[in-house]
């Protein structure tokens, strides 16, 4: 074992313990948990990369991307975030690099909005290390690997050829979006680490409860969020002892497994939208939205795209419907109104697909009919979206 090996799993281990030990301490993890948490090494040329540069002292930027898991709900405290704790992690064992932490996660999103916005809120920080985490917001559907596909084809393609890991939680049924997520690691020779097989055996067998890791339903306490960053750091030891093969070292990305679609999005958010027509509806700054409390009230927007989404927001409050139509396809009803109390989330929703290339007009129109619990009529668009677009 070469010199640098040696000082980097000394580094390693007592960056792990002095991440990990304050918080790991209800229970022994076994090292077939661990083992399970790696779903597959993949092809780790990239992280080979991003550990020699790291070596050469240079500034390693760490991102991750994903729902209210990786925003960090539930952790007590900032730096107990997995993605913190993550970056933590490269400080540790490179402490004379500067490591910036760029966090693109936004609860009750899926990778449909990831897609979107992958460009805007991660790659133009120019991030070397990326954790991607929607197995539990997306769905598991072919449609949610095609946007998922999205957004791992524009990580794979951005111009400094970052490194990305899949990460899969689960809710408290065990379940997730691993069966079709996993199939996109694997067209793409992806590490991918799964929380789910890591620990759902143990919680089935009884040796682990789930509130030993959870906090609610979906999002980890302080020690799931711990086992996280620890699932995902093993994996680089893991790849830290890997042979770079000279044959891949330009990592050539592979054909689309389901599509390219969503490799060249556009997102227009409420206020970089400008309407071709307009009745009764207001720019509201505060809200950042396009809104309308009054039925009959018309909005339209043009954009390019052959997939067109809207994003509107929901919450329990004064909210109505809308009807939103895209050219002169069969229009679609959106429901403002939320049942659930902890609060309001943006809602991405496909409009229309397999659209003819170019410009398309979309139309919403404020409808009468309210649900029954709701007091009002409000609807708010927050922005549209498009994948397909012209290259």
């Amino acid at each position: 074992m070469d010199e640098f090996m040696k000082s980097f799993q000394v580094i390693l281990f007592a960056g792990l313990f002095g991440a990990f030990s304050s918080v790991l301490t209800a229970q022994e993890v076994s090292p077939e948990v661990y083992q399970r948490s790696l779903v597959d090494i993949g092809d780790t040329v990239r992280i080979q990369r991003v550990l020699a540069k790291a070596r050469e002292g240079k500034p390693i930027v760490v991102g991750v991307i994903g729902g209210s898991i990786t925003q960090g709900a539930k952790a007590s405290k900032p730096e107990l975030k997995y993605g913190n704790q993550v970056a933590h992690w490269w400080r540790t064992n490179f402490p004379n690099n500067k490591v910036e932490f760029v966090n693109a996660g936004i609860g009750a999103t899926g990778s449909n909005y990831g897609a979107l916005r992958v460009w805007r809120d991660l790659l133009a920080k120019n991030p070397d290390f990326i954790v991607v985490e929607y197995a539990v917001n997306d769905g598991n559907t072919k449609e949610s690997a095609e946007t998922l596909e999205g957004v791992i084809r524009q990580i794979l393609k951005a111009p400094n050829h970052p490194a990305v890991v899949m990460v899969f939680m689960m809710n408290k049924d065990g379940n997730n979006a691993q069966e079709w997520h996993s199939k996109v690691g694997a067209h793409y020779q992806l590490p991918m680490v799964s929380f789910r097989d890591a620990l759902w055996p143990e919680i089935k067998a009884g040796k682990l409860k789930w509130d030993d890791v959870e906090a609610d339903q979906v999002h980890p306490n302080d020690r799931g969020h711990a086992l996280v960053a620890e699932f995902v750091t093993r994996f680089i030891e893991s790849a830290a002892k890997e042979t770079m093969n000279q044959e891949k070292r330009r990592a050539l990305i592979p054909k689309p497994f389901l599509g390219n679609k969503f490799e060249f999005t556009r997102l227009l958010e409420a206020a970089d939208l400008k309407s071709v027509a307009n009745q009764g509806w207001v720019y509201d700054e505060k809200n950042k939205a396009w809104q309308s409390e009054k039925p009959g009230s018309v909005i339209e927007f043009e954009i390019e795209g052959t997939v067109i989404y809207n994003m509107h927001w929901r919450i329990k409050g004064p909210m109505g419907r809308a009807k939103v139509q895209v050219d002169d396809r069969p229009p679609v009803v959106q429901e403002a109104w939320f049942n659930q109390t902890w609060g309001g989330y943006r809602v991405t929703a496909e409009l229309a697909r397999d659209l003819s290339p170019g410009k398309h007009r979309v139309k919403v129109e404020l409808l009468p009919e309210k649900h029954e619990e709701s007091t009002g009529t409000q609807f708010r668009i927050l922005g549209l979206g498009a994948a397909g677009v012209a290259k």
